[in-house]
């Protein structure tokens, strides 16, 4: 696993319980970026996502556009990530909801090739390590996985992606592993400069990608980055939601 799709997998399995919520609780803000009265060096309760041989990372900030606190994500020939460990239920909470800006896309980007892995914009929803949805094979490659990093791989994950020239609504496994599905939900460079809000249900685009019923989401993580295509650009997130039905 020496890419960084597979490092972001594996990171992305550590689990950490969010805040206990209400049974009543209809939304929970995964991402309160716009909530940020004053600047931070990162948005609360989140942190870097950094792999092991890429030196030159990503750096994300929190800025204001237009008045409303984002996170602005600003990569050259680079790659890391912002990370939102967590457990929760997406039976009880399937959709998210988002919206992202992006500067330009990356003219060197492919889905389908490992040289072009990189995207201006992209969000990741991991789901935690469940035995019972895997193989025998599968079983013995992420207790080798376990012993090398302390934890277990996810399950699967999806990545919700900003490419630059696959279709919308392409689904597309991650040329590095099968355990990512990537959906492409914006493509080319039309809409740049613009913000574009994102909702999608989890559940349901886990069951399309994976074939089977979801184990509990562990995290969420925003990665902007160009390490493969050595180019430039810079994106903004906004506030990030799970929501129930």
């Amino acid at each position: 696993m020496g890419s960084k799709t597979s490092m972001a997998v594996l990171v992305l399995a550590c689990v950490t319980g969010l805040a206990f919520t209400p049974p009543s609780a209809t939304v929970l803000k995964i991402g309160a970026f716009s909530g940020h009265q004053a600047p931070a060096s990162l948005p609360d309760g989140w942190e870097p996502l950094t792999f092991k041989n890429i030196d030159r990372h990503t750096a994300y900030t929190l800025v204001q556009d237009d008045g409303v606190w984002v996170v602005a994500a600003t990569s050259s020939a680079s790659a890391s990530g912002l990370i939102r460990r967590m457990e929760i239920d997406p039976h009880q909470f399937p959709v998210i909801s988002w919206r992202w800006k992006v500067t330009d896309v990356l003219s060197k980007g492919d889905v389908t090739q490992k040289a072009g892995d990189d995207y201006p914009a992209r969000v990741y929803i991991t789901f935690a390590y469940d035995p019972a949805k895997l193989e025998f094979v599968q079983k013995t490659k992420y207790w080798a996985a376990r012993l090398l990093y302390g934890e277990y791989p996810p399950t699967g994950t999806l990545a919700y992606i900003w490419a630059n020239k696959a279709p919308v609504g392409t689904v597309v496994p991650n040329p590095y592993t099968d355990r990512v599905q990537m959906i492409v939900l914006q493509s080319g460079s039309g809409k740049k400069m613009q913000w574009i809000a994102e909702k999608r249900n989890v559940y349901e685009d886990y069951r399309m990608a994976f074939g089977h019923e979801p184990p509990l989401i562990s995290g969420v993580a925003l990665m902007t980055d160009t390490d493969n295509t050595g180019e430039a650009v810079r994106a903004y997130y906004g506030d990030i939601l799970l929501s129930s039905k």
